[in-house]
């Protein structure tokens, strides 16, 4: 059976699109592009969460250890603690929480400040990740958007965006479709890290806030969707796993860049739902 026409449903919603879906148990796939390395925006917490469950699992971290975050510490953001004014007393596990179900900068990189660049580079190296990388914290992201355009957010000059590290997976932090659904499935397999912070893991994603892409495609309410958004001006994208009752899983990946330059982007918001779904039917057939 030929794979959907990803390319058309793609170009229809106004974005280049890449693509990853597989079988997380059989290991049937299809792509679309799938071996393109793509800037992550904040799917770089997924590696970041992994690394921090292996250091937990190894003893080098106590995830019930409460830090204080202070104004200072805050990275700029408009969830979590990011958005908060005060200074609050929090364990690396509630963090952890607040960095995935609501995408928080200033969780991620208080807990990118104690699990350290060589620990993740480490834990992907040992899943034969050859392409994903962080190399660089949330706050650094966004700062480096400031330096190279010369001003604050918002960025919608198209001669703004094509100045952005941000967006150049040589520069920013980086993946591919294929290499963040080998990651989830890792995660879905209970082999990413122990199995007991596997399932704790899964129940971050599963806790995520936003319905209005990956999750935009599969409105059931037997079917479970959970991911990791990441978003950045004329960059939408989503990995995660759908699961069904019957025991299919599905670890999908999706990366879209509009044409658009607008801040608001619906089309690119729903058509990785879209694609998400095609490719989970393709895979079910």
């Amino acid at each position: 059976m030929s794979a959907p026409d990803f390319e058309r449903i793609f170009r229809q919603a106004g974005v280049t699109g890449w693509l990853h879906a597989t079988d997380i148990d059989a290991g049937s796939e299809v792509g679309h592009g799938a071996d393109e390395p793509l800037p992550t925006a904040s799917m770089f917490k997924v590696p970041l969460l992994v690394a921090l469950c292996r250091q937990a699992d190894a003893g080098l971290l106590d995830l019930s250890c409460r830090v204080t975050v202070t104004d200072a510490d805050r990275a700029p953001g408009s969830t979590g603690l990011s958005a908060m004014r005060d200074d609050v007393t929090i364990s690396l596990r509630d963090l952890a929480y607040s960095m995935i179900s609501v995408s928080d900068n200033t969780s991620a990189d208080q807990l990118l400040s104690r699990v350290g660049y060589a620990a993740i580079d480490a834990v992907l190296e040992s899943f034969g990740l050859a392409v994903t990388r962080v190399v660089q914290s949330a706050g650094e992201m966004l700062a480096s958007m400031s330096a190279d355009t010369g001003h604050e957010w918002p960025v919608v000059e198209p001669d703004d965006i094509a100045r952005l590290g941000a967006l150049d997976p040589a520069r920013a932090n980086r993946s591919t479709p294929r290499e963040m659904t080998t990651l989830f499935g890792l995660i879905w397999r209970d082999e990413a890290a122990s199995a007991e912070s596997c399932a704790w893991m899964r129940t971050l994603f599963n806790a995520q806030v936003w319905p209005h892409r990956l999750a935009s495609g599969f409105p059931y309410d037997d079917v479970s969707v959970s991911g990791k958004t990441g978003t950045l001006p004329t960059l939408r994208c989503e990995s995660g796993v759908v699961e069904y009752p019957d025991g299919g899983r599905y670890a999908v990946s999706v990366f879209t860049r509009s044409f658009s330059t607008a801040l608001n982007q619906p089309r690119a918001d729903a058509v990785i739902g879209t694609a998400a779904r095609m490719a989970v039917d393709h895979l079910r057939r």
